[in-house]
């Protein structure tokens, strides 16, 4: 129920009038374009905890389908947008917009966006259903207001074939039919002590989240193997190894966590259908920052498409290595050679150890808002107040990726190599996306 009511509260700022982004500013072209694209991003947060198969990349290509939809329905009316069609792997021109014709920008984004979270959020239950028909019908109403009925309507018609045009070519990328929650319905495991094994006794999880995930069509980055990693350290039982070493830190830290180290592990959590996933949270960093610096609409779209993008590129790099490797994880590990009893305080996801998954987008991520707004951008992260975690606060967006990491020290999910190491990783792949050309 508490699902439920995020949900349609989510609906209810915009049903009751209120614009969820940009509160108080006139009601521009550019201003009504800007919060259509805001508040619709803020509604897939709360759709994605609501969606069962949305685990962390699922959410991920979401967010970078929806933020290409957006930006490109804008670049169609735009001298300062360049498109990023031929720039993304597979992706042609979208249908342009009529010569000599008027369009409204706020009307053709609403209508693309509702089109896409619709698509896209096709499977959700009920009250997601509910919430996406009650937001495209007070929102398209909103952004409509003042405009010529014929204008609306070649408007939303336009929206709509971009939408289209992009869920064509999502349903082309190998990610977009998601059976069994994700888990394959048959899956050999790997022999020998130094690969991954089930950590929980959950039927569906006796086999690993996603193995193919590496091989879904990457956005900005050439494929899942563009940013690689070398290989984690050399399994070993031996109590002067380097992999024993690393094993000891995370059974120790875990063993004498500090009150500020608890609270970073469950900040960072991010457990699906409890939160809107990792990807979802670095969104909902960027959507703040964007309404703290009172962003123009140029800006604001490119943010989360370049962003959207990264973190989709993130997971499928991520991915890619997770099953290259096939590591072991630190709870199974620790218990078969260290200490049998021991408990880590975050439950392990079920998929490889090697890189971290929140490292990799982290680092991505960072990477991405850092070429945006700065490298010494501070800012305060509220995404879970509402859940009842305190807000944080982070000199950068580097900070925070780096919290975001070593956060899976702290929880037992991850040695340290997996935490650093995904961070390169996430380097590397964020460059991608910075690489992109947005402005003519």
């Amino acid at each position: 129920m508490r699902l439920v009511r995020r949900l349609m509260i989510a609906v209810a700022v915009v049903l009751c009038g209120v614009p969820l982004a940009f509160a108080g500013q006139a009601a521009s072209d550019q201003a009504r374009s800007r919060d259509a694209l805001i508040i619709w991003h803020r509604l897939v947060l709360e759709l994605v905890r609501h969606t069962a198969t949305y685990s962390p990349p699922v959410a991920s290509r979401a967010f970078a389908y929806l933020g290409v939809t957006a930006f490109e329905a804008l670049a169609t009316g735009s001298d300062g947008l360049h498109s990023l069609a031929g720039q993304l792997n597979g992706l042609t021109p979208v249908p342009a917009r009529e010569t000599g014709q008027a369009y409204d920008s706020a009307v053709v984004v609403q209508a693309a966006m509702a089109h896409a979270a619709a698509n896209l959020f096709g499977n959700t239950g009920p009250t997601g259903q509910r919430a996406l028909k009650a937001m495209a019908r007070k929102a398209g109403t909103e952004a409509a207001t003042g405009v010529p009925e014929d204008v609306v309507r070649r408007s939303e018609d336009h929206g709509r074939a971009v939408a289209e045009h992009i869920l064509a070519w999502a349903a082309t990328d190998g990610g977009a039919v998601i059976e069994n929650m994700g888990f394959p319905l048959e899956y050999k495991l790997t022999d020998g002590p130094a690969h991954w094994v089930p950590t929980n006794l959950i039927r569906q999880q006796q086999v690993p989240l996603l193995p193919d995930w590496g091989r879904t069509r990457s956005f900005a980055m050439p494929d899942g193997a563009a940013c690689g990693l070398p290989p984690p350290p050399a399994y070993s039982e031996a109590a002067n190894s380097q992999f024993y070493r690393e094993a000891l830190e995370v059974r120790d830290t875990v063993n004498n966590l500090t009150d500020e180290q608890r609270a970073i592990a469950r900040f960072w959590s991010d457990d699906p259908m409890l939160s809107p996933t990792p990807p979802g949270h670095w969104i909902s960093i960027a959507i703040d920052a964007l309404e703290k610096e009172d962003a123009d609409l140029p800006t604001s779209a490119e943010t989360l498409a370049r962003l959207g993008v990264t973190l989709a590129d993130a997971f499928i790099g991520c991915w890619h290595s997770k099953f290259e490797h096939d590591l072991v994880r630190p709870l199974t590990y620790i218990r078969r050679v260290i200490d049998p009893k021991w408990e880590a305080i975050l439950n392990t996801p079920p998929f490889p150890e090697y890189p971290s998954g929140h490292s990799t987008q982290s680092g991505a991520a960072a990477t991405v808002l850092t070429a945006i707004f700065g490298p010494s951008y501070s800012f305060q992260d509220g995404t879970h107040e509402a859940d009842g975690l305190p807000v944080r606060s982070y000199p950068s967006f580097w900070a925070a990726a780096e919290e975001a990491g070593i956060s899976r020290l702290y929880g037992g999910i991850h040695f340290r190599s997996a935490i650093e190491r995904g961070l390169d990783q996430g380097r590397c792949i964020g460059a991608y996306a910075n690489a992109l050309r947005t402005r003519n």
